[in-house]
């Protein structure tokens, strides 16, 4: 399998993703809320000191109210940035019912929980296969459908319109990992990716948003790494896109390095433009505690080299003076709860929580402890 090819979803959400899931999730933390901006440039900051802010996703180790509550429970005390990481959900949609209804439904409470914790938000549309780049969404797969279709294209930006207008989210992420899909996409998704990016943006400004819209870049396929090719950069993506306020940063460093302290100093500064910045954040990415994938792609971590890894990042961001750094699962993913046979290359993403799927504390996650107490500036 080529790397390629392994690294095609950096959601590491199971690429199935069930209403009932969406359901569950949503009425779990309205029920924990009933019961319960950093700036751009170059150059690095004091290590007291942060731009950045920090978070995670909603994402358990199981499928299960309870392991839903106590995940955010645990990870909303060591954030505060919350990201939202989610396939639209086309089927609804697809079938009439309102974008307002299914948000009210699933999404709202848990915006609300949190808001109540003073974080900010970042929602992300995952517009294909979070985990194989080159197809399209698992929805519209079942459904016989594509995002090409202009149907399709308009569910979606009603679907945008409606996340801005009802949560509100500081970041809105209008395609992920937009180079991944260019280099193994169809060119067909990849125009019905750009296209809708577009258009939404549109939609968005007519309606007088006020989040920062943008769309994430894969750090190591920019860098040539998956295609064993030269340095490639994001020009392209910044013409494609050039609504983007935003650079969103996708990296899984350990698909191309063998230990953290190989990452370059310029991983993340080198995909900036030198003659029309912006503002840079790590939108998704991690590395393992353990060993993940199968031959020949795949990779030999350790917790300590997990650990060693969230310092090193914390340098990059420092680099670039990052606006934030979402890590999508704050646990360990247990692939047998998930709907079965679950696609290969998720093995290469279900050790990347700072706790293991029992909640045990991984020691990465006193690195990050350690990093949160840093005060913005």
């Amino acid at each position: 399998m080529r790397r390629a090819r392994a690294i095609p979803g950096r959601s590491t959400r199971p690429s199935v993703d069930s209403p009932l899931r969406r359901r569950a999730l949503g009425g779990a933390t309205a029920w924990a809320a009933l019961a319960a901006a950093g700036c751009h440039g170059g150059g690095s900051l004091p290590a007291s000191t942060r731009t950045w802010r920090m978070g995670f996703s909603a994402l358990p180790p199981r499928n299960t109210m309870a392991d839903a509550l106590r995940t955010i429970d645990l990870w909303s005390t060591r954030a505060d940035l919350a990201a939202i990481h989610d396939e639209p959900p086309y089927t609804e949609l697809l079938a009439g019912v309102s974008p307002d209804v299914i948000l009210q439904r699933d999404k709202v409470g848990l915006v609300d929980f949190y808001r109540s914790k003073g974080m900010q938000l970042m929602y992300m549309a995952d517009l294909t296969d979070g985990l194989d780049r080159s197809q399209e969404a698992p929805q519209l797969r079942a459904l016989g459908r594509s995002l090409a279709e202009p149907a399709v294209q308009q569910a979606v930006r009603g679907f945008l319109l409606a996340v801005a207008r009802l949560l509100r989210p500081e970041y809105l992420g209008l395609a992920p990992e937009t180079n991944l899909i260019r280099a193994t996409a169809p060119a067909a998704l990849y125009s019905a990716v750009r296209r809708t990016a577009n258009d939404a943006a549109a939609d968005l400004r007519a309606a007088g948003t006020a989040s920062t819209l943008f769309v994430s870049v894969q750090v190591e396929t920019a860098w040539g790494k998956f295609t064993n090719g030269p340095f490639v950069g994001i020009d392209t993506d910044r013409t494609d896109f050039p609504f983007m306020q935003l650079i969103g940063l996708s990296s899984y460093p350990y698909l191309a390095y063998a230990q953290p302290e190989d990452i370059p100093d310029d991983h993340y500064r080198r995909l900036q433009s030198a003659t029309s910045p912006l503002p840079m954040m790590v939108v998704e990415g991690g590395w393992p505690s353990a060993s993940v994938g199968t031959a020949p792609g795949s990779v030999t971590s350790t917790p300590a080299l997990q650990a060693r890894y969230v310092t090193r990042h914390a340098a990059l961001l420092d680099g670039i003076a990052a606006r934030g750094w979402t890590q999508l699962p704050f646990t360990d993913i247990d692939p047998a709860s998930f709907p079965q046979p679950t696609p290969p290359s998720l093995a290469l993403f279900v050790k990347l929580g700072f706790v293991d799927t029992q909640f045990n504390a991984k020691p990465a996650l006193a690195q990050w402890d350690a990093l949160f107490g840093r005060p913005r500036a």
